[in-house]
């Protein structure tokens, strides 16, 4: 017996990539004390592209440093820029040491800024405190 030869099957499609043009956009860092993530969005809230500071080749403590932090959004926005993104809104999350870069990262990165909006999470009562200790 011989196998019959299917043709339809192996056909390979060419689908070619659009590349998608997003003028405007957000960038989301979230400082850790342990790491820094940078992702940046378009106006709807989808991830266009990200960098953390694993990501950028530190491992260990070094990622938990300013200047991790400093390369890891630096690379964020190169991707940003690929997309041909020009103006971006800013929202900073947590209290690490990335914290602090982002805005010097924004000033020499030669973007638009529209605004700058700290979502840190404060709590309002935080939590329950511990009983008293009895003294024997």
């Amino acid at each position: 017996m011989q196998k019959a030869s299917s043709t339809n099957n192996s056909r390979t499609t060419n689908k070619k990539k659009v590349a998608k043009v997003v003028q405007k956009g957000r960038l989301y860092v979230s400082a850790t004390f342990n790491s820094t993530l940078a992702s940046v969005t378009d106006d709807k809230g989808n991830v266009i592209c990200w960098s953390s500071t694993g990501e950028s080749g530190f491992s260990g403590g070094r990622k938990s440093t300013p200047f991790a932090a400093t390369v890891a959004v630096e690379n964020a926005l190169n991707k940003a820029r690929n997309f041909g993104m020009s103006e971006i809104d800013v929202y900073i999350k947590g209290i690490g040491p990335g914290r602090d870069v982002v805005l010097n990262v924004l000033r020499m990165a030669k973007m638009k800024v529209g605004m700058i909006v700290d979502r840190t999470p404060l709590p309002h009562n935080g939590t329950r405190s511990r009983k008293a200790k009895h003294n024997r």
